[in-house]
């Protein structure tokens, strides 16, 4: 599922990263939320029926846009592919191996290689944290992961790339995604379907490249402190489901937050250059305080 709203070029290149697989046994299905003159042009001209292009009559939004990809998954398992991000071409051969391997847990993360709005290898501040102080060790084995150990890990430093997952469809549809959420609606997806006693397996094959740039939904609204109210509200409230749950770990890691309030941190300086001075005010305090 490609869920499409933005750079034609980038989407072009995330779709051909798909028809370059070495395993051909996929189908590919674009749910263009833009206007874009050209597009369905382009995919008329691919040739290829295992692409399917809908454009939406409406533009919905990013979270009523993947709530309708989920709808119309047809497959046992599927990815939700970033239309700025890359499938490497052994992605659909390594995931099927991770399945294989591993069958019936609801989440696969493989190895993710970031990467900058030029192609070029990029790394930030968020992402080192997450990978060195929340992330499993890589020691080259397959992990399977659940429980409470696993929500509180994540709900400390959440170091998963959404666009990279393959989900086990009858279990994401059995909850989809949160209309009330814009930027952490994958985390809220991930911590009910592990409430829920669901398995996450972790691929050390690199077979994905994950594309952060400064033009994306969650980095613009990070710069202004716009996602955090979101995310602090969430936080507080799943707190709450997990302590009824009988998690108080991950509840209590939930009303921390460290790696978001660390994210808001690095966020300040930002909005100093650009004189935003409400910004840095929001900034500091979804920062300094665990709760808002």
């Amino acid at each position: 599922m490609l869920p499409h709203y933005g750079d034609t070029g980038l989407m072009q290149a995330a779709v051909r990263s798909v028809l370059d697989q070495t395993d051909e046994d996929w189908r590919l299905t674009v749910v263009d939320d833009g206007k874009e003159e050209g597009v369905p042009e382009w995919f008329a001209s691919l040739g290829d029926s295992r692409v399917r292009y809908l454009r939406n009559e409406q533009n919905l939004g990013i979270t009523k846009n993947f709530r309708k990809c989920v709808e119309l998954v047809e497959a046992p398992y599927f990815s939700m592919l970033g239309s700025d991000d890359l499938l490497l071409p052994t992605y659909v051969e390594t995931m099927r191996a991770a399945i294989e391997a591993e069958p019936g847990a609801a989440i696969y993360q493989p190895g993710v290689e970031v990467i900058d709005e030029h192609g070029a290898p990029s790394t930030s501040l968020g992402d080192e944290v997450k990978k060195r102080l929340y992330a499993p060790k890589d020691d080259g084995r397959r992990l399977v992961l659940s429980g409470e150990p696993l929500a509180a890990n994540l709900l400390g430093g959440n170091w998963l790339y959404f666009p990279s997952i393959v989900w086990r469809a009858d279990a994401v549809k059995a909850v989809s995604f949160r209309e009330d959420l814009s930027v952490i609606q994958d985390l809220a997806l991930i911590i009910e379907l592990i409430r829920r006693g669901e398995k996450l397996v972790v691929e050390p094959a690199t077979a994905f490249r994950y594309r952060r740039h400064s033009g994306s939904l969650s980095s613009s609204e990070a710069a202004t402190g716009a996602r955090f109210g979101e995310a602090v509200r969430f936080f507080n409230e799943v707190a709450d489901e997990l302590d009824r749950h009988g998690w108080p770990k991950a509840a209590k890691a939930a009303r921390r937050h460290l790696s978001m309030r660390l994210h808001a941190l690095t966020m300040v300086p930002g909005a100093l250059r650009h004189r935003q001075s409400a910004a840095v005010r929001k900034l500091l305090g979804y920062a300094l305080t665990s709760s808002q």
